[in-house]
């Protein structure tokens, strides 16, 4: 990247320095869950929360699945997926998928932090990766038309506004909790954005925000870890 084309923002420059500095999340330099069995354990995924600032907001890549996929088509969902063999942690994972699936060159994305997984009900663990692309002009997205039917970006704060946002009380194993949906219109197009993928946005919009959310979280016991801060 040529520094001279642009000038970072001081908002995420700010972000960057206190994640890299935070006890709360997993430091780059601790990170190595290469050197760790679970890390090969099976049923494992890496997502990548890739943020960038346009105007006064920060916004993050989201992607709408491809309906030909088996699993969750449709879907709105972060870059990422299963874990593959060469890939030697949950950084190169999550930058792997995104360069697959929407064309995101590594070498764009300044990743500050490892976030605690989550783990869904059918027992995938799923490791959260945050990311910041410093020059999103240099960004040319090319959607692979085999997973991804559309990428879009939503306002970042938006995951902690109870605006947009409906719920669904569900039960498992004697837990209730809510699921959470937001409705997104961009481009002239409704996306919902829910389950999972809400579950991760709202936790990691209230690290980056440093704030807990306008409305009830409530979330799936199952899915544990980054939320329970809050």
């Amino acid at each position: 990247m040529d520094s001279n084309n642009f000038s970072k923002s001081q908002k995420l420059l700010d972000l960057s320095q206190r994640f890299r500095q935070s006890k709360s999340v997993s430091p780059l330099s601790n990170a190595q869950p290469h050197q760790s069995e679970s890390f090969k354990r099976p049923n494992r995924s890496a997502v990548l929360i890739c943020l960038f600032e346009e105007g006064d907001d920060i916004y993050v890549i989201l992607t709408k699945r491809s309906s030909k996929l088996s699993s969750y088509s449709g879907h709105v969902s972060l870059p990422g997926g299963r874990t593959d063999e060469g890939d030697t942690d949950d950084i190169r994972t999550a930058l792997r998928e995104a360069e697959e699936e929407i064309g995101l060159d590594p070498a764009l994305v300044d990743v500050v932090a490892v976030l605690e997984p989550f783990v869904t009900k059918e027992n995938v663990t799923v490791v959260p990766v945050l990311g910041i692309l410093w020059n999103k002009q240099a960004f040319n997205p090319v959607p692979n038309a085999e997973e991804v039917e559309s990428i879009f970006y939503a306002p970042f704060e938006m995951f902690l506004k109870d605006e947009n946002r409906r719920q669904e009380e569900r039960e498992f194993q004697g837990d209730k909790y809510l699921l959470h949906y937001f409705d997104f219109k961009t481009n002239n197009k409704v996306y919902v954005i829910w389950a999972l993928t809400a579950g991760i946005l709202i936790s990691t919009a209230s690290l980056v925000y440093q704030r807990p959310p306008d409305f009830d979280l409530r979330m799936p016991k199952f899915w544990k870890k980054s939320y329970s801060r809050f």
